[in-house]
């Protein structure tokens, strides 16, 4: 045997895919007698990062004399994103922010920030520090380039990704949002008739969000590019239907000029596209429990017996990101919103629909799931990388208490 050497390099797609694929698919199967879920990338592995602004991947490439093999990998990116908010009488543009009782403008505090995702080292090749090069190194591109701040997402019982950030990279834990699935049923889901939904354009999103958002932690600067995006399937506002009837939108400025008591929002992004899932491991009983429920949904949809979609073939899912609004009925609102993103994941041929949301945020009541297919607890773990801000100074973000809401950007999933 030759010496040993590795090697940490950007991701080569002409000559690296299939190897990646290979170490995704070795570290996703799940212990023997277990389900896990299997993530397929579509061919491509920076589908999932490579929306974003600014992103990079890393291999890590085992050299054992003239033989090479790619046993680890990992994923960044960077953006510009909300991280507090700071409070003026007189703002840049009288219509750009929203103003509280005093007239005060709550203008964002912006700061780059940059996201791990994917890190991966094939099972035969751990306790080597192969997982440690590998995030020193994309923190390296994340400081040439600016960012001052870099964090990462795992289930909270992953001991081995905690072990790592927390006890040897210096990140602490920083958020606990929720993530909530829904299965997409056989059988339509009802909508109240007591709520009307209109779709917005692009623009019109952008100004809403602009207006009403921009201040919720991790609020993307470049909003425009996620709903200019072609895997957003568009923005919807929800009111009462005595509100406005069906044709009477006042359109976007009219609506934020004089807002309803209750109203809600939400925007749906393709994931289908993106990658698919497949739930691996499951036995024959519980496989055939899950058909047996589709069957009678699909024979008597009016009764609404909630069915189990078929997840144990590749399956797609769309995803539900900015989601807020305001006033006594904004809880049944957003329960219509997500009615109807389940009806259109029903008709994209989807199986379910998911969201993530903090644990504080008041309108996740209103959000229909499955406990058993949802995660209570995402551990968001942050380090800092710089002392400065790009945009006004709140000290220490990593030491900010959490507020109600956060923006997840769609782009990072």
């Amino acid at each position: 045997m030759g010496e040993v050497v590795l090697v940490v390099r950007e991701y080569n797609g002409e000559k690296d895919c299939l190897e990646v694929e290979e170490v995704e698919r070795n570290c996703e199967v799940g212990p023997s007698g277990k389900m896990s879920l299997f993530t397929h990338m579509l061919g491509d592995p920076l589908s999932r990062i490579r929306h974003s602004p600014a992103f990079l991947m890393l291999v890590a490439e085992m050299k054992i004399g003239a033989e090479k093999k790619i046993v680890g990998l990992i994923r960044g990116c960077i953006k510009t994103v909300t991280c507090g908010k700071k409070v003026s009488r007189v703002g840049k543009n009288g219509h750009q922010y929203a103003t509280d009782d005093n007239h005060n403008r709550s203008l964002p505090i912006y700061t780059k920030l940059a996201y791990i995702l994917g890190l991966r080292v094939s099972p035969s090749h751990r306790r080597m520090g192969i997982g440690l090069k590998l995030v020193t190194r994309v923190e390296q591109w994340f400081r040439e380039n600016n960012a001052e701040y870099s964090y990462m997402a795992t289930e909270k019982d992953n001991e081995a990704s905690l072990t790592l950030f927390t006890h040897r990279c210096g990140y602490n834990k920083f958020r606990t949002p929720s993530i909530l699935v829904q299965p997409v049923f056989a059988h339509p889901v009802k909508v109240s008739k007591g709520v009307t939904i209109f779709p917005l354009t692009p623009s019109e999103a952008e100004t809403l969000y602009r207006r009403q958002f921009s201040t919720v932690e991790f609020f993307p600067r470049d909003i425009d590019s996620v709903l200019n995006n072609k895997l957003n399937l568009g923005t919807y506002v929800a009111v009462s239907s005595n509100t406005y009837s069906s044709q009477s939108w006042p359109g976007v400025e009219g609506f934020l000029s004089d807002l309803p008591k209750s109203w809600a929002v939400l925007s749906i992004w393709n994931n289908k596209e993106v990658f698919m899932l497949e739930v691996c491991g499951a036995s024959r009983i519980k496989r055939a429990l899950a058909k047996t429920t589709r069957i009678v949904d699909r024979v008597f949809p009016w009764i609404g017996i909630p069915s189990v979609p078929n997840v144990f073939r590749p399956f797609g899912s769309h995803f539900l990101y900015g989601l807020g609004g305001n006033g006594p009925h904004a809880v049944n609102l957003i329960k219509a919103l997500c009615g109807f993103a389940h009806n259109l994941a029903r008709k994209h041929g989807c199986s379910i629909v998911a969201t993530e949301v903090s644990g504080q945020e008041p309108l996740r009541v209103g959000i229909p799931h499955w406990k058993r297919l949802s995660c209570e607890e995402d551990y968001w773990c942050m380090k800092r990388l710089g002392e400065d801000y790009s945009d006004g100074s709140v000290g220490d973000w990593t030491k900010c208490p959490p507020g109600f809401s956060v923006f997840v950007d769609p782009r990072e999933l």
